[in-house]
């Protein structure tokens, strides 16, 4: 087959112990699945059905890399997350299986302009320029499930630059991991290289230019995101 100009390259995550690399098909995300989180966003947290938003597979950006502080925003913010790796695919996956089909987990960072994120909810649009921008989704190494089991308690911790800002237990997800991947797969076919971030706790805030952010789950290690300067 040829093609009229290069395809892009594929979109790939490290694993944790290997030189293989992981490939990245879709990035879905899971909206305020913290209570506290979803009361600071100025909502309920009850339960009501989860819901979705997505990133693309070349926002991704590896632990230890300098991000440019993005352009049209003034309030870019820092977002810790559980990252669910689907390594088998599937539709209208059962709770009771869902687990079969996580190939593994990683720490994540879903960076947020969130001005604009607030801006596209007020006005009931879509919210990809606050989520789904460039260098938007930092995943750390995989820790593949055979290894390290199917975490569902444990600390997860955000600092900037030394000082605490998230600190949460993953025992909190208001919508638990096997929950997430048989609603979500319910909705469409999930396939191996699907990551889904799970959601983020309670006091999300501001990066600024030179800020350093280390995120933090059990069992996972850390990821560390230099804010750089201002992308012109």
């Amino acid at each position: 087959m040829n093609y009229v100009f290069p395809p892009a390259p594929q979109a790939s995550v490290a694993i944790q112990g290997s030189n293989d690399r992981l490939p990245v098909r879709r990035i879905f995300c899971v909206g305020r699945n913290y209570a506290e989180h979803a009361r600071e966003m100025g909502k309920d947290p009850d339960r009501d059905p989860p819901f979705f938003f997505t990133k693309p597979a070349d926002a991704v950006v590896e632990s230890g890399e300098t991000v440019a502080y993005p352009p049209e925003t003034e309030n870019f913010h820092y977002e810790a997350e559980l990252v669910v790796v689907i390594g088998t695919g599937g539709k209208n996956i059962s709770e009771a299986d869902s687990l079969d089909h996580v190939w593994g987990y990683a720490v994540g960072n879903d960076l947020t302009r969130r001005d604009l994120q607030l801006k596209a909810r007020e006005q009931g649009r879509p919210w990809d320029f606050g989520k789904a921008f460039d260098r938007s989704a930092v995943i750390g190494p995989v820790f593949p499930a055979a290894e390290i089991g199917h975490p569902d308690a444990g600390t997860i911790q955000l600092t900037v630059n030394g000082e605490v800002k998230q600190r949460a237990d993953l025992a909190d997800l208001i919508w638990s991991v096997p929950e997430i991947v048989s609603i979500l797969s319910h909705s469409m076919t999930l396939a191996p290289g699907d990551l889904i971030m799970t959601g983020t706790p309670a006091g999300v805030g501001q990066l600024q230019v030179g800020d350093v952010c280390v995120v933090s789950v059990d069992g996972l290690g850390a990821i560390e995101t230099k804010i750089g300067p201002r992308e012109s």
